[in-house]
């Protein structure tokens, strides 16, 4: 007799819309949008004499991209100073973790940055020809990502 599958059978899947950021253990609410949550492992490709069909492949140095948070603009300025700290000569590295939630807001999901700065800040695109949220942004730079 023939399985059929229930809801219950079938993987689920999540939306990409809730979640938090968390800094040096404090949630920071109000991010719209990251990205960068991004790992390779750089490759050396080696050919053996008389192995025609193939390259051997071995693993080299692992790298990250950096972490690229954007939110609405508000009162606080606490992004521009952080950044503006480090203009300034003083790097101030902060750990945290982008956290994935599910829509009874249990966490699903736990990405933990390691000794993270700011190295870019991006301001609001402004036009008063529309009516769009103003956004700004920065990106981190930082010393390894894991899943958790």
């Amino acid at each position: 007799m023939a399985r059929t599958n229930t809801a219950d059978d079938r993987p689920q899947v999540f939306g990409s819309h809730r979640f938090m950021v968390e800094l040096d253990g404090m949630l920071v609410a109000g991010f719209s949008e990251v990205s960068g949550l991004s790992v390779e492992t750089e490759l050396e490709e080696i050919a053996e004499g008389g192995v025609n069909h193939y390259m051997h492949k071995l693993p080299k140095q692992t790298k990250t991209q950096p972490l690229v948070l954007k939110r609405g603009v508000t009162v606080t300025n606490e992004l521009w100073t952080w950044y503006s700290n480090v203009v300034g000569g003083t790097i101030t590295r902060k750990s945290g973790s982008v956290i994935m939630y599910n829509e009874k807001d249990v966490e699903l999901r736990r990405w933990n940055f390691y000794e993270a700065f700011p190295y870019k800040w991006t301001g609001p695109e402004l036009n008063a020809s529309n009516s769009a949220v103003a956004v700004e942004s920065i990106e981190l730079a930082h010393n390894g990502l894991k899943a958790v």
